[in-house]
């Protein structure tokens, strides 16, 4: 087929987006599919830029404010629904994470095209990148989730509810970017206007000590449940797309009836939220054995470090595989 792959764009998860993008466009050549990549930022990406591009790193930092300024500055999104590689192509591969990329933005421009694509729906992707939004769904469809709070809140009340440490993070926002640990009071304002750099609206949610896992649910079925073992206290951007700074254990170490708990709470998630394609939801295990769940993720990460592959590989399917399917899929 011939397939547009969407990477970059202008969120603070831009760097993980196009490490994401390049990997799902080699796998998806060996496929035997063709591909165009294009940068909703900046346009199209010819073979010598994608051939410079693989040689970079996600890094350990995100993008700068002034960077992510200049991109904003000449977004081309708006123009994604005429498009000459999107009106002429099969389907459309996105590889965006955060922002318009997972937001239900780009879902709805793509829409108005007529071009199927990759992934959730507009109203879906929107719903689950509100993390108010998706746990207050959970909540009313027996999903555990962590209580929280959504500012504006005052820390008394915030601690008082939640306890301390808590966690002060941007509503909508994704791979841990502007989020704070809260320890004791004097964190709690400083932490909020860290949130604030990334979104207009600010959650506080209690800190769930325990094991961190994640079950990737592809086309409604849930896949073998990881652990990820970060060396530091939480698994944040730095873990995430550095080498050696989180062990990941597929299939995690759990007796069969938490493994198949956390699967079914997965796919329960996956099916009231309305997510298609393939997402991933994360939990926490209590030392107790409760399950939290955490978020969902419509556009999981498909770096070389990622998590859904590593899932995809302990259940049979290679990363070639793996993507093909997300295209086949979305085109059924």
């Amino acid at each position: 087929m011939r397939l547009t792959l969407l990477l970059g764009g202008t969120s603070s998860e831009r760097n993980v987006s196009l490490a994401s993008g390049l990997r799902m466009a080699a796998a998806l050549r060996e496929a035997g599919h063709e591909v165009r990549l294009l940068d909703p930022a900046t346009g199209p990406i010819d073979g010598p830029t994608e051939a410079s591009m693989r040689e970079r790193a996600v890094g350990s930092a995100w993008p700068s404010d002034a960077e992510l300024t200049a991109l904003r500055a000449g977004d081309r999104s708006s123009s994604l629904p005429m498009h000459p590689l999107v009106r002429d192509a099969d389907c459309i591969v996105l590889a965006l994470h955060g922002g318009h990329g997972e937001d239900g933005t780009v879902q709805a421009l793509l829409d108005l095209s007529g071009v199927p694509y990759t992934g959730s729906g507009a109203m879906a992707t929107a719903i689950a990148m509100d993390k108010d939004m998706t746990k207050r769904i959970l909540s009313h469809c027996g999903v555990p989730t962590a209580p929280w709070r959504m500012v504006p809140v005052s820390a008394e009340v915030a601690i008082g509810a939640l306890g301390l440490p808590l966690i002060v993070k941007p509503n909508r926002e994704g791979s841990t970017v502007g989020l704070t640990i809260v320890k004791e009071r004097g964190q709690f304002e400083p932490a909020v206007a860290e949130a604030l750099r990334y979104d207009r609206e600010v959650m506080c949610e209690a800190f769930v000590p325990g094991r961190e896992l994640t079950v990737p649910v592809l086309a409604g079925e849930a896949l073998p449940v990881g652990e990820i073992i970060p060396v530091k206290e939480i698994y944040d951007y730095e873990c995430k797309y550095t080498p050696g700074m989180a062990q990941e254990v597929f299939p995690a170490d759990l007796s069969p009836e938490v493994t198949q708990q956390v699967q079914r709470y997965a796919v329960r998630a996956y099916s009231a939220l309305k997510l298609s394609g393939c997402a991933r939801i994360d939990f926490r295990l209590t030392v107790e054995g409760t399950l939290a769940c955490l978020e969902a993720n419509t556009l999981p990460g498909m770096t070389a470090l990622s998590l859904v592959p590593q899932s995809a590989l302990a259940a049979g399917m290679t990363f070639v595989e793996l993507c093909d399917r997300l295209v086949v899929d979305a085109v059924r």
